[in-house]
């Protein structure tokens, strides 16, 4: 009669190995072969999907081996020489330097030092060559190197020095973004004669297990794993990961476990010794997922099985390890590593994206104030997108940075990519709701469901809008800078007497601004967009006169005024409900509002970026209470700082649901964050706004999602350039906003673009993307091309294209 515990009859066998601590390492065993290979394989495939998607990632590295000592005499290992064998017991730190630098000359971001352990215990050219170099172990000596590869390359150092005290790694933790060792087995039988660790002190299991337990107490991001087919059996294998497992549960500090096969190395004492079967480590490898859960990083070299690749992620594998370009594998050089666009057309064909990403997680960045010393917090955001990966490529909003080439490119077979996006998408084509996980995945899309994301906003967008491009031609009038909030992402606003980069403080007086919006509507504009700091002395009485003497002057103009924040503080000063306020603004001329200061509306995010402002209920409601008096108003979203597409999916569905109780938002507006000078990024708290394949998809995630109740999507060409712009209008925009004259809040940011755009430049822009313009009012009616104002100016010279 079986003593298996009842929880094995049950059919999910991901649930019972990676919930159960019940099981000993014979019964997982036992578990594991009653399913066949193929089925244990489709298991591990499935979860590896639920944690990782389509999304294979790999860390760009340069290898630096900082000696080829060592005192341990592992029977496998042809990195470890005697001072024989070697003409310098250390590399120098110029010649590391000099390999870095051309490392991140072609992307590489990640330094890898690999070296023997501790070898000043066992030969006097290693002490001899530490005492020249200043230092008294080896391990002090990496951590001077670590520290100058990365002030002077900027390659983030993961370290692989083998065992270490507490002490030991506390110092390394200072110059390094993460660590590394291999616990290979925790078979204390292989350490005994005849086994492949015999006299290799540095490979007793314990006191590996007590190097990565360290690694946990002083919470260090860790990459760790076991050596498959040095004579250990499965069940010690499974003995392995359940010892990490338990480690990691404890401290969470494992980032990535390597289920690595051995290859034989002529030369060395196992140069006889068989490959490890291809399905002892396929078995293994599926064994692990199971073990680990969706979540974990499990990864495998693709260099030591070059011809199973495709095998190695059926197997469960989200990652690939460190590849170089630049530098061999030194530990298995006999193994060259795979050419990346070779990789990457075989990830391809597997329905998988290849993905860089930083030698340390992106949960690990995300809670860096936990696991990375200080001194890389602000480098690390700056080359991260959203969820934490590399970002693609250097284009950073309001900059003249490159446009990624064939971005919207399909990359592989629609066959392959998941039918979840296209179920997404269906439904989202049906003017369903989706829920917040939904949206937030769509944001999560990349090779050949990101252009199938792209491509259904864009046939939506003609759906909608046709082949029409409109534009508003109008003034951006800002009348202050002076304000008293700190929102860390404001690079335009400024505290009374404040001046530095942004420029000095000013405060036009009601005579000025009307005298631009004159100038503005000779030039035929039909919109003065009026908005600006709030500041100290302003009551609401202030905007209600600047509408007053605006609207006077030209009754004919359309004042599109003030942010919700604004009229929530001139009630405020008023002691005036806002419905109220709104009521006196709109008899005195206000006719839409701009739909700013949204930024993202989640209040997790805004107590982060502007915690004194309004609250997203609070700009909710002044939105709907200036729709229910018939003021409507355009929306927006500022997107790409300490968010992530969570975020994003709650401020589209915010909008949308506003939408659907009013009617009353014109546009959608996505706003990339500007970051150049920003008091959030100089302070090193923000990414560098989002990526541009991001920045595409905030356009056409938001075309679906709002669908069928926000009709008109607007990108920025003051944030996207006009090639951006070109590529957004491919991607479910219809709408390029104003002309502006005088766009100063993402200038004052660090935006290089131009402050105003000619009615014949945003013709030209949708020409070159076959399609036409057509000039709107700020309520979307068409304006005939021969309207004239008042003063006989035509609003605009542009030809209207066919």
């Amino acid at each position: 009669m079986s003593t298996r515990p009842a929880v094995l009859d049950s059919p999910d066998i991901s649930e019972i190995c990676f919930e159960s601590d019940e099981l000993t390492p014979a019964q997982l065993v036992a578990e594991f072969e009653r399913r066949t290979l193929a089925e244990l394989m489709e298991i591990a495939q499935k979860l590896r999907d639920d944690g990782h998607g389509n999304v294979l990632t790999y860390s760009p590295k340069v290898f630096l081996p900082l000696t080829h000592l060592c005192r341990d005499v592992c029977h496998y290992c042809t990195f470890a020489k005697t001072p024989k064998q070697i003409s310098s017991a250390y590399q120098s730190i110029e010649d590391m330097v000099r390999v870095a630098r051309s490392g991140a000359a072609v992307g590489c971001q990640e330094a890898l030092f690999t070296l023997g352990d501790q070898p000043e215990h066992r030969y006097q050219l290693a002490r001899e060559s530490l005492h020249r170099l200043g230092h008294g172990t080896t391990l002090a000596y990496l951590a001077e190197a670590a520290e100058e590869i990365y002030k002077q390359s900027g390659l983030f150092p993961h370290l692989n020095p083998g065992v270490m005290r507490l002490d030991e790694l506390e110092q390394l933790r200072a110059v390094s973004v993460s660590c590394g060792l291999m616990l290979e087995s925790t078979s204390e039988r292989l350490c005994k004669r005849g086994g492949p660790h015999y006299g290799s002190p540095d490979k007793h299991p314990r006191i590996r297990l007590q190097t990565i337990e360290n690694a946990g107490l002083l919470k260090v991001p860790f990459t760790t794993g076991i050596l498959v087919g040095i004579g250990e059996t499965r069940q010690e294998r499974i003995e392995s990961l359940l010892a990490l497992r338990s480690l990691h549960r404890r401290y969470g500090h494992i980032q990535e476990v390597i289920i690595q096969n051995f290859c034989p190395k002529a030369n060395s004492r196992m140069s006889e010794h068989e490959n490890v079967p291809l399905k002892e480590h396929l078995w293994t490898i599926s064994c692990a997922r199971l073990m680990f859960g969706a979540q974990m990083t499990i990864q495998a070299p693709p260099n030591l099985q070059s011809n199973a690749l495709h095998d190695l992620v059926k197997a469960g594998i989200n990652d690939w390890g460190g590849i170089s370009p630049v530098t061999r594998d030194y530990v298995n050089p006999e193994k060259p590593w795979p050419d990346l666009e070779h990789l990457r057309r075989r990830c391809d064909q597997m329905g998988k994206v290849l993905v860089p990403r930083l030698p340390v997680y992106p949960a690990y960045v995300e809670d860096r104030d936990k696991w990375i010393d200080p001194v890389f917090h602000q480098a690390l955001l700056q080359r991260v997108d959203s969820v934490g990966l590399l970002r693609e490529c250097d284009w950073v909003a309001g900059s003249r940075h490159c446009i990624p080439p064939d971005i919207t490119k399909p990359t592989v077979a629609p066959s392959l990519t998941s039918g979840n996006t296209s179920m997404l998408i269906n439904r989202a084509l049906d003017g369903k709701r989706l829920d917040e996980s939904s949206v937030a995945s769509l944001f999560n899309v990349r090779g050949n469901e990101f252009s199938e994301v792209i491509t259904a906003a864009d046939r939506l967008r003609l759906d909608m809008n046709g082949d029409r491009v409109s534009y508003v031609v109008n003034r951006n009038i800002n009348y202050t800078n002076i304000c008293y909030f700190k929102c860390g992402f404001c690079a335009f606003s400024k505290a009374v007497g404040n001046g530095d980069l942004r420029g000095k403080p000013y405060d036009l007086v009601t005579e000025e601004i009307v005298t631009r919006a004159r100038e503005a509507w000779a030039r035929g504009a039909t919109e003065v967009c009026m908005q600006g700091g709030i500041h100290p002395r302003y009551t609401g009485r202030h905007y209600i006169e600047i509408c007053k003497a605006v609207k006077a002057a030209l009754p004919g103009v359309h004042i599109h005024a003030f942010s919700p924040l604004e009229i929530f503080q001139g009630a405020n000063s008023l002691a005036m409900s806002v419905e109220s306020f709104l009521s006196e603004l709109k008899t005195n001329g206000l006719d839409t509002l701009p739909g700013t200061a949204a930024e993202i509306l989640d209040d997790e995010i805004r107590e982060i970026i502007c915690p004194d402002k309004l609250t997203t209920q609070q700009w909710l409601d002044v939105v709907a209470t200036a729709h229910s008096l018939g003021i409507r108003s355009s929306s927006t979203i500022m997107f790409g700082h300490v968010d992530k597409p969570i975020n994003w999916a709650r401020h589209l569905l915010a909008i949308r649901d506003l939408q659907c109780n009013t009617g009353g938002i014109t546009e959608f507006v996505p706003l990339p964050f500007v970051p150049e000078k920003t008091p959030i990024f100089r302070k090193g708290l923000a990414r560098r706004g989002p990526t541009f394949r991001e920045t595409l998809l905030m356009h056409a995630v938001a075309r679906l999602v709002l669908h069928p109740h926000v009709v008109n999507i607007q990108t920025s060409w003051v944030k996207m350039g006009e090639m951006g712009v070109e590529a957004c209008l491919q991607a479910g925009a219809n709408d390029l906003g104003g002309t502006l004259m005088n766009e100063s809040i993402s200038h004052a940011a660090g935006a290089d673009h131009a402050q105003e755009m000619s009615p014949e430049e945003l013709s030209s822009i949708a020409m070159r993307v076959g399609r036409r313009t057509q000039q709107r009012n700020t309520m979307y009616g068409w304006i005939d091309p021969g309207w004239t104002s008042p003063k006989g100016l035509t609003a605009s010279s542009a030809p209207i294209c066919n």
